[in-house]
């Protein structure tokens, strides 16, 4: 976190949807950042961003990565649009940190990371939920030997992911949509991080069950790891059963939630007035509400489990409960001063401090081949083996 007199990363935003709202809060709690700033299509969007930060808007990428007052651009356009967008930042010389996931195709990626290369600026992917507290002092505890080697991981989720507003790209995987490359981002990612890094296999199957929402809603995956380790990842986003009960009703962004407070599936008479609806709430929207800067609790992706040679590892809002020889303990965290600190803390190191980011190119590359060979499994019906797979730094 931020120590007092500290200089100010300078960023300019690329993008301010949806992935821009949630990174608010981190934006504007952690004193290391400055926004100076922002491109977007709307203007209604871009307006709000100036009187907001009493910063600089454009309505393209272009001018944006050529603003001489930017140091990093935070690439959160859709993600079709990935490596084209962070490939512009690396060649006007911008430190990158861009949405997960980092692109859609292992091309995409290559692109990205040999742009950053060749113009010698850092590369950081998230936010994905790898960077929450929680999970990196499960890692932490690992690497402690405490409890041995890790055995088995489970990491379950039920949302209604699928049911909230969606602009077209986002239900056509092709274009990045659906539950693989939006949700199983984040428990790759997790599971990853936890079980060393390096996939080596996957069999997956994916659910599209609702015509009118036509892209991956749900998915089981197994993944195999090469040091023994296996993982299983399950995910409904179809918006009846809330698994957000097992963390006691703290919500994926640490806040308290209200059970089951009301429908979670709005219809829309056409894809127009679903846009429009998603766009009054969105960043300088009529009905845009700024999301909470303080929170009780860390946030989190759902269950993760984690079976160890002595113990098992339970990742929590508040801590990590370990479960050994009959009894329970949690080691409770403290709550977090800033949401999603940890990924300024990467950004921050790298740029000004020169210290290499654990979720880089390569890391983030390796998340995306896993989440091509789960479309790919489903698809084929079979096992898929990984080549471009990273070891946990």
């Amino acid at each position: 976190m931020s120590k007092p007199n500290e200089r100010k990363l300078r960023l300019g935003v690329a993008g301010l949807g949806r992935a821009f709202t949630l990174m608010l809060p981190t934006f504007t709690g952690d004193a290391r950042v400055q926004l100076v700033a922002a491109a977007d299509t709307r203007s209604e969007a871009r307006q709000r961003f100036v009187a907001d930060f009493s910063a600089t808007s454009y309505a393209t990428i272009e001018e944006l990565c050529a603003d001489p007052a930017v140091e990093a651009v935070y690439v959160a356009t859709p993600h079709e649009y990935h490596a084209q967008h962070a490939a512009l930042a690396a060649q006007h010389g911008k430190h990158i940190l861009i949405e997960k996931p980092m692109a859609l195709t292992l091309a995409e990626c290559a692109k990205i990371i040999d742009a950053a290369r060749r113009s010698g600026v850092h590369l950081v992917v998230g936010h994905s939920h790898s960077f929450d507290a929680p999970v990196r002092y499960v890692r932490a505890l690992i690497e402690s030997g405490d409890f041995g080697r890790v055995h088995m991981i489970n990491a379950i989720n039920y949302t209604d992911y699928l049911y909230r507003p969606r602009r077209p790209e986002e239900l056509d995987t092709a274009r990045g949509g659906g539950a693989v490359f939006n949700q199983a981002a984040h428990q790759v990612d997790v599971v990853r991080l936890i079980g060393g890094g390096r996939v080596a296999s996957v069999r997956a199957v994916t659910g599209s069950w609702d015509v009118s929402r036509p892209t991956e809603g749900a998915y089981a995956a197994l993944l195999t790891f090469d040091n023994d380790v296996f993982a299983s990842l399950t995910y409904n986003g179809y918006g009846h059963f809330d698994s957000d009960e097992f963390q006691g009703w703290i919500g994926e962004m640490g806040q308290t939630k209200q059970p089951y407070a009301g429908p979670s599936r709005p219809g829309f008479a056409t894809p127009q007035d679903e846009l429009a609806f998603k766009n009054a709430r969105n960043y300088g929207g009529a009905e845009f509400r700024p999301p909470a800067v303080h929170t009780a609790a860390h946030q989190h992706f759902g269950t993760v489990l984690v079976s160890c040679e002595r113990a098992d590892l339970r990742a929590f809002p508040n801590g990590v409960m370990i479960y050994q020889n009959g009894s329970a303990r949690l080691d409770a965290l403290p709550p977090p001063t800033a949401p999603r600190a940890e990924v300024i803390d990467e950004l921050y190191e790298a740029v000004v401090n020169g210290k290499a980011p654990l979720h880089n190119g390569a890391w983030a590359m390796a998340t995306v081949e896993v989440l091509l060979a789960m479309l790919r499994s489903a698809h084929e019906g079979r096992d898929v083996t990984l080549s471009h797979q990273v070891a946990l730094p």
